[in-house]
């Protein structure tokens, strides 16, 4: 079968790849010279099923008033930005701020993370493949007593779902992360998730569609797609700006791209653009910087360590497309590495980056099937795109070869939004 994806980030890479292995003729298409190059060039770093819970949930409405009004702010809207679309988004995410949509969702996220990372575990058994992985956890650490206390709800749903995880004092926190020894009197606890993983996105998507190559899987770059072309219930074929391409099978995997040229099929996906920021640093002094991932609770920012840089990455900003790279919202992801480890990276050789994580308001990614017999979804992962990928890629490859998949499917197609 011949199946053309749509996009080239980790999501459509991932899934070229497993396509490919299920013994496909796999075309990838995307409108940037190289894979990865957008939302997956620079995220926070992290493989994380154990944080993987929806950001709708109960007390989130008050919490973010709260936080509009800090002063290094971890959530920002750009009203020059809002829109409808951005209204009806914001809408369908406050209705999903109840207690049992929170546990319906969270499961969904949690059954689709779980597997990727044992997708993740398979890859590297199969693939001699380098992008400065380590795992060695995350650790997510609390300035106030207050954040220790309500830690419990999030540890009762780990419980739930059998996660892993240790909940440490200020020493424990410093045995497992040694440079936070500098800092010790702003830590009150933590907690740890031992099986999280820690990698460069960007090296791992190269990697791989290298090995995707030898495949024979076949990339088209700086190649707009201009429309998805329809005739009765199938795709006939996707309008480029290197004229028609057809296949078999199309599978959209364009992040927040995916919305606007799916409505044009009368596709509805609930997918928005929350803009993102990182932080890239040169560690100075290996000694001072982290040796995984530690997510400061306060400020909404993970500080993660690569073999010879340090990424920071946090802030979610509501400014529909607009990717402008502000200096203004530089302030919170530098503090908190600053903060945290001093003396650890060169702040002034920092690479600044921004780029739109694709969000649902309930945070399960929409995966698979659609009204069309030959049209299928990988979007919508959010802050949850790596961690996800290669579950994801796993999953809609066998939906599209019509095998059974390896998890359950409940509520991960775009069935749920009927």
């Amino acid at each position: 079968m011949q199946v053309l994806v749509l996009g080239a980030g980790v999501v459509g890479v991932t899934s070229a790849w497993y396509l490919a292995k299920a013994g496909h003729e796999v075309t990838v298409i995307d409108r940037q010279v190289d894979v990865a190059l957008e939302t997956s060039y620079a995220n926070a770093g992290q493989i994380s099923p154990g944080y993987s819970a929806p950001w709708a949930g109960p007390g989130i409405p008050l919490k973010a008033i709260k936080w509009l009004m800090q002063d290094l702010a971890p959530f920002m809207i750009n009203g020059k930005e809002v829109d409808p679309q951005t209204l009806s988004w914001m809408t369908k995410m406050l209705t999903n701020c109840t207690e049992g949509a929170y546990h319906v969702n969270k499961a969904r996220m949690m059954r689709l993370a779980e597997y990727s990372r044992d997708c993740f575990i398979d890859l590297r058994n199969e693939l001699d493949i380098n992008y400065d992985q380590r795992t060695k956890g995350t650790l997510q650490v609390f300035r106030t007593q207050k954040q220790v206390d309500a830690s419990k709800k999030d540890i009762s749903v780990l419980q739930e779902c059998g996660v892993n995880f240790q909940v440490l004092d200020t020493e424990g926190c410093v045995e497992h992360e040694p440079a936070l020894a500098n800092v010790k009197e702003k830590i009150v606890g933590g907690l740890r998730l031992p099986g999280d993983e820690t990698g460069d996105c960007f090296k791992f998507n190269n990697a791989l569609a290298d090995e995707c190559k030898k495949l024979g899987v076949k990339f088209v770059m700086k190649t707009d797609i201009l429309s998805i072309n329809r005739e009765g219930d199938k795709i006939v074929d996707v309008s480029t700006s290197r004229g028609k391409m057809t296949a078999d099978s199309y599978l959209v995997a364009m992040g927040s791209y995916s919305t606007p040229i799916l409505a044009e099929i009368d596709v509805k996906v609930p997918v928005y653009p929350i803009k993102g920021y990182s932080l890239t640093l040169p560690i100075v002094d290996a000694g001072k910087a982290p040796t995984s991932t530690v997510m400061d609770e306060t400020y909404k920012v993970a500080v993660t360590r690569f073999d010879d840089r340090i990424r920071v990455g946090g802030t979610a900003e509501i400014a529909s497309y607009n990717k402008e790279l502000q200096e203004k919202r530089r302030a919170n992801v530098e503090f908190v590495v600053k903060d945290l480890f001093p003396g650890g990276g060169d702040i002034e050789h920092a690479e600044f980056w921004t780029g739109l994580r694709p969000m649902t308001p309930d945070g399960t990614p929409i995966l698979g099937e659609t009204k069309y017999s030959n049209l299928f979804l990988n979007t919508g992962h959010g802050t949850l795109g790596w961690t996800m990928s290669l579950g994801s890629g796993k999953y809609v490859a066998d939906v599209i070869s019509q095998q059974k998949t390896d998890i359950d499917p409940e509520g991960l197609s775009i069935a749920r939004y009927a």
